[in-house]
């Protein structure tokens, strides 16, 4: 009946943690494990093959595949799941309610509307932290559960900064949802330049149907530093925040969803890329970022003005990043990253 999607890469160390947890779900006999192992460099797919050896029943490694990036890895594994309901958990995360997947089971069971229900969630910094165990010891919700229409969910989903938003390895959904939206729309799922695989997801099913919170905590989600989502590397948040405006551009203009939250959002997303390339000291960043600016239709606000002004010729860019050295050296242990 639930099918549960694990994508991994390079992951050795919490790839164990990852499947342990789902393995413990008290949910039934009826559950399989779909893990797609990216081509890692690491130990990762070893340790996956003897997850499979010793839980054939459960587990299904895919076939190896070479390394095929998040988004063919997270659809290819989606269209081998054999469940009515689609889970998934990401192989640094781990689930810390052994009956997260009965909870959301039992609200997708009894409210046909619901086409996907998600939950709150826990972080943590490290990749070796395992502080969150699991500790839930009945399946009874603990939390409250607040449906939402879909559709008032959309521009939250699209920018990102309002609450609720879908944490996709919190969720369940339903397959038959997705599939259609992915038939109808299959350059939405696999455009490996949108750079992620949730979003897309999370929209489609909004779109569909209510979306199901459950204030219960299930997730632990990994804040490591070198996730697909956030890296010290500026290059790399570069392509990651690029991407993924791209993806939230095409939503909004083939949806309509304009708005001054997405104009805001598509203003502030434009300014993080002139700031990584600043701080890269990237011209050819700084171009693409310009680019950026053309194609989502952002207007020129003053701290978009000012980083241009800052990277406009050799001398001034260098200036300014001595200055910006200077000026951390004065802010407080852990302040925010400028």
């Amino acid at each position: 009946m639930i099918s549960v999607i694990v994508v991994t890469y390079n992951q050795e160390t919490t790839i164990g943690r990852t499947l342990d947890s789902i393995l413990r779900q008290k949910c039934g006999d009826d559950v399989e494990v779909v893990v797609g192992e990216d081509g890692s460099s690491d130990n990762t797919r070893a340790v996956c093959l003897d997850y499979a050896r010793r839980y054939p029943d459960k587990i299904r490694l895919m076939p190896a595949a070479g390394n095929k990036g998040v988004v063919d890895n997270y659809f290819d594994c989606l269209l081998a799941c054999r469940g009515e309901y689609i889970a998934d958990c990401a192989g640094d995360d781990y689930w810390i309610d052994d009956f997260k997947l009965q909870k959301e089971r039992y609200v997708l069971e009894n409210d046909k509307s619901v086409t996907i229900v998600h939950t709150e969630y826990t972080t943590t910094a490290r990749d070796d932290d395992d502080k969150h165990d699991a500790s839930p010891t009945t399946g009874e919700l603990c939390g409250d559960v607040t449906v939402t229409v879909g559709s008032d969910l959309l521009e939250a989903i699209i920018t990102q900064t309002k609450r609720p938003v879908i944490h996709l390895c919190t969720a369940l959904y339903r397959k038959n949802v997705i599939m259609r939206a992915y038939e109808s729309d299959t350059f939405l799922f696999r455009n490996k330049e949108f750079g992620c695989e949730d979003v897309q997801v999370c929209f489609a099913l909004a779109m569909a149907g209510n979306v199901a919170f459950l204030s219960d905590r299930t997730l632990c989600y990994n804040l490591g530093e070198n996730t697909i989502s956030y890296s010290l590397d500026d290059r790399k948040q570069f392509l990651f925040k690029r991407r993924t405006g791209d993806l939230s551009f095409y939503l909004s203009e083939k949806y309509g969803i304009r708005s001054w939250n997405t104009s805001t959002f598509f203003a502030r997303r434009v300014f993080a890329l002139f700031m990584h390339a600043f701080r890269a000291k990237d011209k050819a960043l700084r171009s693409k970022a310009i680019e950026c600016r053309q194609r989502w239709g952002v207007s020129m606000t003053w701290y978009i003005a000012v980083v241009l002004a800052a990277t406009s010729n050799a001398v001034v860019w260098s200036a300014a990043l001595c200055l910006r050295k200077y000026l951390l050296k004065l802010k407080p242990h852990g302040s925010r990253r400028a």
